[in-house]
This record gives C-alpha cells, structure tokens and sequence, in this order.
C-alpha cells in the first residue's frame, strides 16, 4: 500500500462524493462513513409511518372486534359495560402512544440502531462524535421529531375536522411542518432538528459481509495447506473480557476500511489494553485472529443470556 493512503485514509465508496465523511472514534480511529441523503431519510420515515399506521389500525381493528364481543355477551346492552369500555379505550390510547413514540426508541436503541423503514433503505442512527449511540441522544431526537413533525400534523387535522382553524393558522402549520421537512437538504450532513440538537446523524449501511473480508477463520489453514496468518494468535478469555459489543463493531469497521493508520492504531490499542507487545508488520492477521475470538465468545455469553454492551459495561 502506498504512503499516501496511510496520509489521507478516506477511499471513495459511494456515489456522491460530497456525503462522504470520516468519523474519528474516542480511540482516535479514522472511520469511512457516508452520509444518508435526504431522498432514503425521506423514504424511511414514510415507510416507519406505514408501518405505525398498519399497527394502529391493527390494535384498532382488535379493539372493534372485543367491543363486538361485548355486545354479543350482553345482548347489545352496551350501557351496562361502561368499566369495560373505558379500559378498552384506555388501552387504545396509550398503544397508539406507545406505536409512536416507543417504536422509534426501541429499534434506534438497538444494535442496528435503525428502524425497520431505516434498515429497508440500509441506513442508520449514530453519534456524530464518533461514540456509543446514547440513549439520551435517542430519547433527545425523537422528543424532537413530535415538535417538527406529528404534533403539528395532530393540530392540523384535528382543526380541520372540528371546522375552528382559521387560514392564517392553517398556512402557519403547514410551514412549520415544511420548513422541519425541509431541513436536511438545507446543510451538508442532511441533519434535522433532532440530530443537530442531539448531536447524531444517519449514515449509510454497509452491505458487504465481513466474511469477504477477515480471514476464514483464525483457525483454519489457507487453500496451501500453510496456517493462516491470524491462526498464530490465541487469546485468553481474560484478553477477551475488556471488551463487548460496541468495540466488536468498531473493530468490524476498522478491518472494513483497511486503512493501514486505522491497523496500526487499533491493533496497538487492544496489545496494550490486554497486556501484550504490539508487533510489527501483521497488524491484519491479529486484528482479524482478535475480532473471530471476541465475536465468538460474545455469541457464546449471548447463549447462556449474558450480554456485554461495551468496555464500560460490567463483566459477565
């Protein structure tokens, strides 16, 4: 490899240059991302709106058939079941709440940080500082989302239906909920209102499967017969334990981009965190023999219901 990529570590991946960017992680990794544009966080968010729609009509459609039920059992006497009544309306409410609000909380605070529209058009949320995606950051940029977007779209609808909404607060709506949506194609990192105050972004997936690039398997041979480089390197499960998920993906992004600085750099970090003398040379085969050892011993504690999140996280 040449000098100059170890300089300047960004390779161009996509398709309009202009969105990519490199992310610097704590450890001071230099990462390749690639901003999401406008168009698939658009695309995202009406399917994530499909969808909430489709639950809601769902738990609605369970509510009209219980109500049904209820008249069957009292003979059409509905006034009679006023207790039960309530409590199914109750229960419509806070599901309606929950389906949209909790439903971007739950996948965003996920491993794959993405809802089921993001992961449709291969995007997702993370830390625009390059650290674990909080869920204060979470929380922070979907409380905004209601400002900008639904809260907005409840008095506009809830207005016209009841006939009081003049056209000065009718024209009003409509540019607040414009102006929100608009938002991302007016800065260069297609942020709304919510990433800029929560300090996140949404970046482009990356498809390739990390079998295509890390070796085999650190235990195997090559098509030769010789062992495989990584195949030199046994780790303890004490070198094992400092680290969980979040470093897991890290390290998958660093042996993605191949990027001799980024090598370098975080395979001397995990030598001095275990307690081994970084070598020289084979930063590639150690970095890939460590991260075939973590992954598999994080899927093992995974089997037996243990789970370790990061490096912060408390040992299993």
């Amino acid at each position: 490899m040449s000098d100059s990529r170890a300089v300047e570590p960004w390779i161009r991946q996509s398709a309009n240059p202009k969105l990519d960017r490199i992310l610097v992680t704590p450890e001071g990794v230099p990462l390749n991302v690639t901003v999401a544009t406008a168009g698939a966080r658009a695309g995202a968010l009406l399917l994530d709106i499909a969808i909430i729609l489709g639950l809601i009509l769902l738990v609605t459609a369970a509510g009209a058939l219980l109500l049904w039920g209820f008249g069957v059992a009292l003979d059409g006497d509905l006034e009679n079941a006023g207790g039960p009544l309530q409590l199914l309306a109750v229960l419509w409410i806070i599901a309606v709440f929950l389906f949209r609000n909790a439903y971007f909380l739950y996948f965003e605070l996920g491993d794959r940080a993405a809802t089921w529209g993001k992961r449709a058009l291969g995007i997702r949320v993370a830390a625009r500082d390059g650290g674990r995606l909080t869920a204060e950051a979470v929380i922070a940029r979907n409380i905004v989302r209601d400002v900008e977007l639904f809260l907005p779209l409840v008095f506009l609808t809830s207005g016209e239906a009841s006939g009081t909404m003049s056209d000065f607060t009718a024209w009003a709506g409509f540019l607040w909920v414009a102006m929100f949506l608009l938002f991302p194609l007016f800065n260069r990192d297609r942020l709304r209102g919510g990433d800029v105050i929560a300090g996140t972004w949404v970046i482009r997936n990356v498809k390739r499967n990390l079998a295509d690039i890390v070796a085999p398997a650190a235990t195997e041979t090559t098509t030769e017969g010789a062992a495989s480089p990584a195949a030199a390197y046994h780790f303890s499960d004490a070198d094992l334990s400092v680290y969980g998920e979040y470093e897991l993906q890290t390290l998958e992004n660093v042996l993605r981009s191949d990027q001799d600085a980024a090598l370098h750099r975080v395979a001397a970090s995990i030598c001095e965190k275990i307690g081994w003398e970084p070598g020289s040379g084979d930063e590639r085969a150690f970095l890939e023999a460590y991260y075939t050892a973590l992954r598999a011993r994080l899927e093992r504690s995974m089997r037996f219901g243990k789970r370790r999140k990061d490096k912060h996280s408390a040992t299993e």
